[in-house]
Order: C-alpha cells, then structure tokens, then sequence
C-alpha cells in the first residue's frame, strides 16, 4: 500500500517505509525520522517556483511534473518494488497533499510497469 503524508505529522507504525520525496532538506526534520530520502522524485526548483508563484496553474504543473518524471522510471520502478513489499509512505511539507507532488508520485508508482 502506497500512502502520502506530510513530513510534519508524526510517524506511526503503519507508515512503513517512510520515503522523502522533497528536493531540500525540510527545516527542523531529523534524518532519523525517514528510511531514505530522494530528492530527484520531487519537482525541480524552478518548476515548484512556477508554481508557487502562479506562473503555472496546478493542470500545468501536473503535466510538467510528469514530464519531469518521465526520465526518473528507475527511482520510481525502486519505490514500486518497496510498495510491493509492504507499506510506503511518501513524505513531503506541502500542506494539501491534493495540491502537491506526493499524490502525482503515489498515481505514478501504483501505474508504473
């Protein structure tokens, strides 16, 4: 099972394998609160300041986003391969996680291949 959480939120059991999907650091996290951290699996910088500074609109992000990813198959076919072994969990600080990165990534893992 594939889930999404904020970095922020406390870990539970039923996180599994808590994986890092950010391209910084987040500020006051501990490297021991996550299993692996992968920083290519989060947007560029400049795409995710299009965003934030609404030079792009979230369908325009989500298409480029996935183009982004298109070239990372292995990082992603690596995060399938942790989700068909148990849970995983992807972290990220976005406060909507309908509006961030971690749910495009769980849709591309759960249909990659």
């Amino acid at each position: 099972m594939i889930k999404t959480k904020r970095i922020y939120e406390p870990a539970s059991p039923g996180d599994g394998y808590r994986l890092l999907v950010m391209r910084r650091w987040p500020r006051g996290i501990r490297k021991t609160t996550v299993d692996a951290w992968e920083k290519e699996l989060g947007p560029s910088p400049e795409l995710l300041s299009h965003l934030r500074s609404g030079l792009v609109s979230w369908a325009e992000y989500t298409v480029r986003y996935h183009e982004e990813m298109s070239s990372k198959r292995s990082l992603i076919a690596e995060a399938r391969a942790i989700a068909d072994g148990g849970d995983l969990t992807l972290l990220c600080s976005c406060v909507d996680e309908h509006r961030c990165h971690r749910t495009l990534l769980k849709t591309l893992i759960e249909t990659i291949s």
